[in-house]
């Protein structure tokens, strides 16, 4: 933990230790708490705590500008939302934007049970973007600050959204669902969109996305996906810096032609079957821009054991080395 004192010293380190708390504690709570509105309690306590501003759209209120996060959580018993939280009035401006799915049954296309066992972690993205953010405003690091989190439930009813359903979203871009079980990528769009309006600095977002990504990396290393080479640089180098590993893998351009191979609009998971990890960034990138600061993290989110310092449980996979790379960025202003 000593390398923490090298992006702040002894605030660091404390803000870091109550950012990866929180984090795990996040992911942890029993899914029947930790709804999209237990979600939204949790982001308030912390706002209020750091006197941060923070909003929240919910519900109907959704469909005009956010219309895939209601498209996915419209179907559960507690409503969607997006949960923007801002903190901070000088240097660089930093989004980080995190996948909030606080259970996944897979909707109509439904995940099998042994599946969906661990599925309470599907928020993972956003606990750590939280405890992130916790550990930046804990710290007093100088940058601005947003936080957004796409809260929603995939679940089952008489609402829920079908395969080949197409979708509006707040790009303007149709998508056609291509799986139920594609959803994260569906809420993240849209944040994704309204985080770029401001044009920040750098964007990162979190998600528990895709299975693809511990097929080939195991669970226990995160799959690190950016459009600029000196930013994947700096992530990497501050990974390695504080022993929270990151692994780069490509934006393949080739595999854009899978995205493309919907029946009338952009296809939410491609044809291919292959390379899910690659075509999910890539649709991602759809909505971030290819030009864009931007970077994006695949995780796992849990610990299936115990190791040093790693309890079983949900896990702050990446956040150290972003809380590392952040300071960085707002010492260089």
């Amino acid at each position: 933990m000593h390398h923490a004192g090298s992006s702040g010293g002894r605030r660091a380190i404390i803000g870091l230790a109550r950012g990866v708390g929180f984090c795990r504690d996040l992911i942890n709570m029993p899914p029947n708490h930790m709804t999209p509105a237990g979600l939204e309690a949790a982001a308030r306590h912390l706002a209020e705590h750091h006197k941060a501003a923070i909003d929240v759209i919910s519900g109907v209120d959704l469909e005009d500008g956010f219309p895939a996060i209601n498209t996915v959580g419209r179907a559960a018993e507690v409503a969607p939302r997006l949960i923007d939280m801002r903190w901070g009035k000088a240097g660089p401006k930093i989004t980080l934007v995190g996948k909030g799915i606080t259970f996944d049954s897979g909707g109509l296309d439904l995940k099998p049970s042994k599946a969906m066992e661990l599925m309470k972690k599907d928020m993972g993205g956003a606990a750590t973007v939280l405890g992130l953010g916790a550990a930046i405003m804990e710290s007093g690091l100088a940058v601005q600050l947003r936080i957004l989190v796409p809260a929603a439930e995939n679940a089952v009813s008489a609402q829920a959204m079908r395969p080949l359903d197409v979708i509006d979203t707040r790009a303007g871009i149709d998508v056609e669902v291509g799986n139920t079980d594609a959803e994260g990528r569906l809420v993240l769009a849209d944040a994704l969109t309204l985080a770029c309006e401001e044009d920040p600095d750098f964007i990162i977002d979190f998600a528990t996305l895709t299975g693809a990504a511990r097929v080939a990396l195991g669970t226990e290393l995160p799959a690190l996906f950016c459009n600029m080479d000196s930013t994947a640089a700096d992530l990497l180098a501050a990974s390695q810096a504080v022993n929270d590993p990151l692994w780069r893998l490509p934006l393949f351009e080739a595999y854009e032609r899978h995205l493309d191979n919907g029946y009338v609009s952009l296809s939410s998971t491609g044809g291919s079957g292959y390379g899910g990890a690659i075509t999910a960034a890539l649709f991602l990138r759809r909505f971030a821009g290819r030009h864009t600061n931007w970077a994006h993290v695949d995780v796992m989110a849990w610990n299936l054991g115990s190791r040093p310092g790693r309890p079983k449980g949900g896990e702050a996979m990446g956040l150290r080395a972003l809380y590392h790379y952040i300071a960085r960025l707002a010492a260089a202003g």
